[in-house]
């Protein structure tokens, strides 16, 4: 094949339950995953060497400046990964497109890991039962991250475990979302180590996390302001006390009509959640004009994990 082309979307955490440390230096999960309709798109094709060029995609503002594009960039890695199941050389250039913003709490970059995985995948086996499954390529992403197995599942899921072990979630109807994006990132690993900081300064012992019943009967049921009322997030007090400004912008989205709100994972996006389109439409509005956000994104959810186009 000449190219192939997976369009992969952002994730909201609808429930992020933090638990004590492990031994391997991770924290016990419980999270919630939500594919949302903001979408990057990844574009494999061979090449004499493996290659990694990042641009924002057409319309969209977000900085890709930080974004590696050497080894170290987990869509490179994925590939690897890909080359060494399948046994073939890691010729091939990724072309990435983001929509998804940059170190934003959305899993931009596992997002695009999950993306090569499929477009690598199948530039490499076209075959009508190719030798990879969509269960091997989430099996090769937990390897590689938490958030990658669920950028290739897509929908709603339940994630335990470091939040690779995925249950998906029965979701009625389609969600409607308001995303906030801030200026500049938030490192993961300092939102965390924030979460510790603060759980020991306070004498907090980290309770083991559990799936909210309010949230999965608000999902099974679509009745968005219940699951407005059931969003949680542990890492929001660090990510909080890490860019206080944020408040702001929470604050001001609740007053302005959101029913729901809260940081998107690790942050700095903010997300809010409106019943209807329209009310999501009126909030993105209102947001712009207050002028709490580096941009102001409209998207619903849930939608397909990573699809070849």
């Amino acid at each position: 094949m000449s190219a192939v082309t997976v369009r992969v979307p952002a994730k909201v955490n609808l429930q992020l339950g933090v638990g004590p440390i492990r031994d391997d230096g991770y924290h016990d999960l419980v999270n919630v995953f939500h594919a949302v309709s903001l979408f990057d798109e990844v574009t494999a094709e061979p090449a004499e060497r493996l290659a990694v060029e990042v641009r924002a995609a057409p319309h969209s503002r977000v900085a890709v400046g930080g974004v590696p594009t050497g080894e170290d960039n987990l869509a490179a890695r994925a590939a690897r990964l890909v080359a060494a199941r399948l046994g073939v050389e890691t010729a091939v250039k990724l072309s990435i497109r983001k929509a998804i913003p940059v170190a934003g709490g959305m899993a931009g970059g596992s997002a695009d890991a999950a993306a090569a995985l499929v477009a690598c995948a199948r530039l490499w086996d076209d075959r009508e039962e190719p030798a990879l499954t969509r269960d091997d390529l989430m099996e090769l992403g937990g390897d590689l991250g938490s958030d990658v197995p669920f950028a290739v599942l897509g929908g709603t899921a339940v994630g335990v475990g470091r939040g690779e072990r995925l249950t998906p979630a029965l979701t009625r109807g389609t969600f409607h979302w308001v995303f906030a994006t801030a200026d500049g990132g938030l490192s993961t690993p300092a939102v965390y180590g924030e979460c510790d900081r603060l759980r020991l300064a306070a004498g907090e012992a980290a309770a083991w996390p559990t799936v909210s019943e309010a949230l999965m009967t608000a999902l099974a049921t679509g009745d968005a302001k219940a699951l407005g009322a059931a969003l949680s997030n542990d890492l929001e007090p660090a990510a909080l006390s890490l860019r206080p400004s944020l408040r702001r912008t929470l604050d001001t989205g609740r007053d302005l009509g959101a029913i729901g709100a809260l940081v998107s994972g690790s942050g700095p996006t903010c997300a809010f959640l409106a019943e209807t389109d329209e009310d999501a439409a009126e909030l993105a509005d209102a947001l712009d004009s207050a002028g709490v956000a580096e941009q102001i994104v409209r998207a619903s959810g849930p939608v397909p994990g990573a699809t070849i186009v």
